[in-house]
């Protein structure tokens, strides 16, 4: 018989949690950012819940407009995610360690090479995941004088993605042989150069880094817009996406499956994991109570920052948090599918402005729910089982406390009606979630070359 098919899930940590105003809550670790002890805290507990991995969102800018209410900002300082994992991955075993970088403003050497260092230190539980940066303010750190248009970025994206795997693939897995009698270090005929000329790159190689245990670090994606679908068809391996219904899921789903036997995929090679932000509560009344006390804490300066971060170049000073949400602009250079998805929440239930920031608060646009223990589980099996998820990427309100709750509390019940595991499968990231180990191009290639010559 085959196996039953079980949940993924990832732990996405965002400092004192992804409420907006998360640090003022009494149960925050209110400077996580960069508190060492805390991340290892909620790191061995995802890991206690067996989770497939933690995932850190970063971008090479601060995020929001700046000004007098960037000073309500929590989020604002914290580490950087490869440095931060290099660390954790040495206080844990299992679980699996997902850092963001951008493809906008780094270079794929260098990013080839820090990637495949955390796969070397944390023996096989490396993943990157793919932006191409939607924070237009990241442009003046880099000498530019504007953010670089989305098209011409996921253009740069696609070609710097197939960069990085050709120099991961520099050497065989079995190129160093250190031979310490016949003085040898490595196999000359397994080092493969990969003198790559593009568009948009120039980059020799090989990488001073072996092959990485995994082959390739797991590559992680998130965008949804229509460049972003077919870049995760192509190269991703866990897509993170957010999604507010469960018909919207479902095409999100079927979509980007449906595309993958174009590039030689199939539907296994692929984990869908939209955003949960659960509330938990031993009563639904008390899960309500948790959700309210957290939106008290929203100064309304915040609730104003929040939409303008989204009604760019829309004058609200005329407007009353009470008066319906006007209409949102249709096109942004930053992120278009969640400017998509914020269009479809504010028009699908004739929102005012309060209930938009409101509902933007919690998790940006991903999905909230609310309940007790086995009404979140019910939510999540809903979607698991109806064609719109693989697994969830767990988005705690608070941290530690959210955590904690969603592993002590949820986790059981999935695990007693088999929808998780009861251990990790394996040691690395790839194994647990059941991705197959990329063979080495390069060497494919020169087999083939030689056959040729021969």
């Amino acid at each position: 018989m085959s196996k039953k098919r079980q949940f993924r899930l990832g732990a996405f940590i965002q400092a004192t949690g992804h409420h907006i105003s998360a640090w003022r809550h009494p149960d925050a670790q209110i400077d996580a950012g960069l508190n060492f002890e805390h991340y290892k805290e909620i790191t061995q507990t995802a890991e206690r819940g067996l989770f497939d991995a933690v995932f850190l969102a970063d971008s090479p800018g601060v995020w929001g407009n700046g000004g007098e209410n960037q000073c309500r900002n929590g989020k604002i300082a914290h580490f950087e995610p490869v440095t931060l994992f290099s660390a954790l991955s040495s206080v844990t075993q299992n679980i699996g360690f997902i850092a963001t970088a951008s493809t906008t403003y780094e270079e794929p050497y260098t990013l080839a090479r820090k990637f495949a260092s955390l796969d070397y230190l944390s023996k096989g539980r490396a993943g990157w995941n793919v932006v191409t940066t939607g924070n237009d303010n990241a442009a003046a750190n880099f000498g530019l004088e504007n953010h670089p248009d989305h098209s011409l970025r996921y253009e740069r994206a696609e070609e710097f993605v197939e960069v990085v795997k050709g120099l991961w693939d520099s050497w065989d897995d079995d190129a160093f042989i250190r031979d310490r009698e016949l003085g040898i270090y490595f196999d000359p005929e397994k080092l493969h150069t990969l003198n790559h000329k593009g568009k948009h790159f120039s980059v020799k190689g090989p990488l001073n880094v072996g092959r990485p245990p995994q082959g390739y670090p797991v590559i992680v994606q998130a965008g949804a817009s229509e460049a972003g679908r077919d870049l995760a068809a192509r190269t991703a391996e866990v897509i993170f996406t957010a999604n507010q219904t469960l018909a919207d899921a479902q095409e999100f789903y079927a979509d980007i499956k449906g595309r993958l036997a174009k590039y030689g995929r199939s539907p296994d090679d692929l984990k869908i994991m939209p955003g949960a932000f659960p509330i938990i509560g031993r009563t639904e009344e008390e899960a309500q109570e948790k959700y309210e006390f957290l939106q008290s804490l929203i100064h309304p300066d915040v609730a104003w920052g929040i939409l303008k971060t989204y009604y760019k170049g829309v004058d609200l000073s005329k407007y009353s948090l009470d008066d319906l949400a006007p209409e949102l602009p249709s096109d942004t250079n930053t992120n278009k599918s969640r400017l998509k998805l914020v269009k479809d929440l504010a028009t699908r239930g004739s929102l005012t402005l309060r209930q938009l920031y409101r509902s933007l608060a919690t998790a940006r646009g991903h999905r909230t729910i609310l309940g007790t223990p086995e009404t979140i589980a019910d939510q999540l099996e809903e979607w698991f089982n109806n064609g719109a998820a693989d697994g969830f990427n767990i988005m705690p309100p608070i941290l530690p406390t959210g955590l904690d709750d969603f592993v002590n509390l949820v986790v059981p019940i999935l695990q007693k009606r088999g929808l998780f595991r009861t251990e990790y499968e394996g040691s690395t990231l790839r194994e647990n979630l059941g991705l197959r180990r990329p063979g080495n191009r390069l060497a494919v290639q020169q087999a083939n070359e030689n056959l040729v010559s021969a």
